[in-house]
């Protein structure tokens, strides 16, 4: 689950028994040493492709925890980048983490709930890195109404989006054994960690996204590769806020 330096796996079990807040409070320290951690791989090639949507001045990290998104947005934005979360040890990690590096924009960090981010319209590019496991579906409407209400006219919300895997194969039922484990766990224990992955169907996002007043579309993410029937083994979500 975790390099040797990572959490041990009592610790991971009082993170699962705490809120979800909580509960990242908690790992903050040792996050970057979990595999939750969004791999380097799939920070490069969303940032490859969103390079070739730009240029943009004001970046938003929306959930950032220890700041791996944030990392993106410097690379990409012109002006500043801020980094929203609603963890305080998340915020502190990515606040330590990046006041080591003097490359690329000034960072603001903002705690807050993603759902009622405390913005006006004034960035140029959103995105979001393993978040959305956190939100439930009914949430989901009023999370992008948040972060397009954040963004310019123009402005972009791109995120990236695997592959579901096959019916059947080892991942499958992995993923599937996880989100019924949580549902058992919340159901019986208080207060809940809300964490699933199964919850994002993509065109239940994709219609969601359309309700919030983007206009989306789908990119390959070819950093990623492509499986053996020639599809991508992930895509970018690219929501634009209409001019």
């Amino acid at each position: 689950m975790s390099t040797p330096q990572g959490p041990t796996l009592r610790e991971l079990a009082v993170q699962a028994l705490s809120s979800t807040m909580r509960g990242y409070d908690l790992l903050a320290p040792k996050f970057d040493l979990t595999p939750y951690r969004t791999p380097d791989r799939v920070l490069d090639a969303v940032a490859d492709e969103v390079r070739t949507l730009g240029p943009f001045g004001r970046g938003l990290d929306v959930c950032c925890g220890t700041g791996a998104g944030v990392g993106v947005l410097r690379g990409l934005c012109a002006e500043t980048v801020t980094g929203v979360d609603f963890s305080a040890g998340m915020l502190t990690v990515a606040r330590a983490s990046h006041a080591a590096s003097g490359d690329g924009p000034a960072v603001d960090w903002v705690r807050a709930d993603a759902r009622a981010l405390p913005f006006g319209p004034v960035f140029d590019l959103a995105l979001s890195f393993g978040a959305f496991g956190h939100f439930l579906p009914a949430e989901r409407p009023g999370l992008f109404a948040q972060v397009r209400a954040s963004l310019r006219p123009g402005g972009l919300f791109a995120f990236p989006v695997g592959a579901p895997p096959a019916a059947g194969s080892r991942a499958y039922w992995s993923l599937l054994g996880f989100d019924a484990a949580m549902r058992v766990r919340n159901a019986l224990w208080r207060p809940r960690f809300v964490m699933y992955y199964r919850t994002f169907p993509l065109a239940g996002v994709l219609g969601d996204l359309d309700r919030a007043g983007f206009r989306t579309r789908l990119l390959p993410l070819e950093g990623l590769g492509r499986r053996r029937d020639g599809s991508p083994r992930a895509r970018l979500v690219v929501a634009a806020v209409p001019e």
